[in-house]
């Protein structure tokens, strides 16, 4: 055999063990829980067992599920016109944010925050993603925190914009049934400026009844800026002597926005601080990060469902416990170690005899 060709078959027998070698470590990958996977595990089937109450309360009271629209007949999906609707929805968002998984999401920005037990978070909410509401009541519930949640009743289309069921009607259901603990402290109606523009004046009635049957109370003050004002109040005033341990942001709604723009500023998800930002005008979310409060940031959903591994618009729904947010996959780090060290050890011995028989061909 020629040097050069003696030469080649040992390369690519390099080659060859290079592949198995690669195969051999693949297939030492294995499951590992996630961290805080037991909490991310009953955070889920809280969230799931409020989404069942929540239908059946709904099929209870004669309502037709749309299955085109709500494909998965979960009675979480509003329509896409009514009085208490405010502006426009992604259908698609909603669907996805019907995923009781993401109540496992939620505990994972929790305890990145360094929120457990004992502590106190403030949440503002609206009525267009009542799923991921529940979700975040039932992960600070979970940890053993404690949530002081003011809504913006209006919302978007496909969400809770069913006036003889709003949000607050389904959060007042929760507790009726012992599911969940929390209720909103106050509401206000949503919308344009949070004080109803762009509802019509009955919409507006619809909304003030609903707070009035749920025994909320209602902020209605005459600008934006008051009402922004007035929801620090009441958060200021239900905390007491203790302090805010994070601050959880679901949806758009102005007066824990401050502006639309500050929903595109803030990243979605977890943010320990805001940065350097020129924010239009500061919401209850953009204070409470001012005074050193961690975010939870609710809004972009299809991004988050994304970046946490979980489906977009699921049908079905996935079962409780299944995502990378649940389980990731690692490489058995001692068996990957062993197929490195003998490769490098049969490299080393494959050349050092493929020079050798090159030299002495070539001698």
């Amino acid at each position: 055999m020629l040097p050069g060709n003696s030469l080649r078959v040992y390369l690519v027998g390099l080659a060859v063990m290079a592949l198995l070698a690669l195969a051999v470590a693949e297939r030492m990958r294995h499951p590992v829980k996630a961290p805080h996977h037991d909490d991310k595990l009953r955070a889920a089937r809280l969230t799931s067992l409020a989404f069942k109450a929540l239908r059946e309360e709904r099929m209870g009271s004669g309502m037709i599920v749309d299955t085109v629209n709500d494909p998965n007949q979960t009675g979480l999906v509003g329509e896409e016109f009514t009085l208490v609707t405010t502006d426009r929805g992604v259908l698609l968002a909603k669907l996805t944010s019907l995923n009781p998984n993401f109540a496992a999401v939620i505990v994972d920005y929790l305890r990145r925050a360094g929120f457990g037990r004992g502590d106190l978070a403030a949440v503002g909410m609206t009525g267009s993603l009542p799923a991921l509401n529940v979700a975040v009541l039932a992960a600070v519930e979970t940890l053993g925190g404690t949530a002081v949640s003011v809504t913006s009743v209006g919302a978007s289309m496909w969400g809770a914009n069913d006036p003889n069921f709003t949000w607050l009607d389904m959060e007042r259901v929760l507790v009726d049934k012992g599911i969940l603990q929390a209720r909103s402290v106050a509401a206000s109606l949503g919308g344009g400026e949070d004080r109803g523009r762009g509802i019509s004046p009955e919409g507006r009635r619809l909304i003030r009844d609903a707070a009035r049957r749920n025994g909320v109370p209602l902020i209605e003050e005459p600008t934006l800026e008051e009402n922004i004002r007035r929801r620090m109040e009441i958060f200021d005033e239900k905390r007491g002597r203790r302090r805010y341990d994070v601050y959880v942001n679901v949806g758009g709604g102005l007066a824990s926005l401050g502006a639309t723009e500050n929903g595109r500023l803030v990243a979605p998800g977890l943010n320990i601080g805001l940065g350097l930002h020129n924010f239009p005008r500061k919401g209850a979310m953009i204070l409470m990060g001012e005074r050193g409060v961690p975010i939870i940031h609710l809004l972009d959903i299809l991004r988050l469902a994304d970046e946490n591994g979980l489906p977009v618009a699921p049908v079905p729904l996935p079962e409780i416990g299944q995502g990378q947010v649940f389980t990731r996959e690692e490489y058995h780090v001692p068996g990957v170690a062993l197929v490195l060290v003998l490769y490098v050890g049969l490299t080393i011995l494959f050349l050092h005899l493929g020079l050798r028989e090159s030299t002495r061909g070539g001698s």
